[in-house]
């Protein structure tokens, strides 16, 4: 199991996340977003990540040309795809050379054969509770729900995860979940990361982990 910590674009705030090693970090291209990263973000510091950390761009029904810009400019390694974007349009980005994560909004009556069209140009799913508007809740919906999906695409998890309820997520060894997706129950405020909160998530999931930090 994997942590992506999502909604990140304060200099200092990224480089203390980056000094307990999450697998993965997140950046929002979505003016629409308190988290969007606007102006903030700082290009060259981005271009240092170390190779553990993977850096991914969230998108919401953004042109190819802005995908493509990003990914170039920021040397993002996955763009994360969290609109209603068709298997299409994620198959020229790949084509393109794009490292894709379809994300898909999810309740009761999702209907999981829609992905079906979209596994050969993804990476990974992920799967986030449904709300009225794009973008994250904040809450949790019932994973039980996964067990109708046909778990042959393993996928991130979000949705309203914090240090109370991420040990239930290690206990569901059927689904294939690659990474635990965390953003607002980590924050301080939007865009700033409770770096100690973190690191508590991350032994959570990955015992093991030994801190230097």
């Amino acid at each position: 199991m994997r942590v992506k910590v999502c909604g990140m674009r304060d200099s200092e705030n990224i480089k203390e996340l980056l000094e307990i090693n999450p697998d993965y970090m997140g950046f929002i291209f979505y003016e629409k977003s308190k988290r969007f990263v606007g102006e903030e973000l700082d290009e060259e510091l981005l271009k240092s990540f170390p190779k553990r950390t993977k850096k991914v761009g969230v998108f919401v029904n953004s042109t190819p040309a802005y995908i493509l810009e990003k990914v170039k400019k920021y040397a993002l390694d996955f763009v994360q795809l969290h609109g209603e974007e068709l298997p299409d349009f994620c198959r020229n980005l790949q084509f393109k050379g794009v490292n894709i994560i379809k994300a898909f909004s999810v309740d009761a009556s999702f209907n999981f054969s829609k992905l079906h069209n979209y596994k050969p140009y993804c990476d990974f799913f992920l799967f986030d509770t449904k709300g009225e508007s794009i973008g994250g809740t904040g809450l949790t919906f019932d994973w039980s729900i996964l067990n109708k999906y046909d778990n042959e695409k393993p996928f991130f998890l979000a949705g309203g995860i914090d240090l109370a309820n991420a040990h239930l997520a290690m206990e569901m060894p059927s689904l294939r979940i690659h990474a635990l997706d965390v953003n607002s129950k980590f924050e301080t405020e939007p865009g700033l990361k409770d770096i100690e909160k973190i690191q508590e998530l991350i032994k959570i999931v990955k015992p093991e982990e030994v801190f230097t930090a």
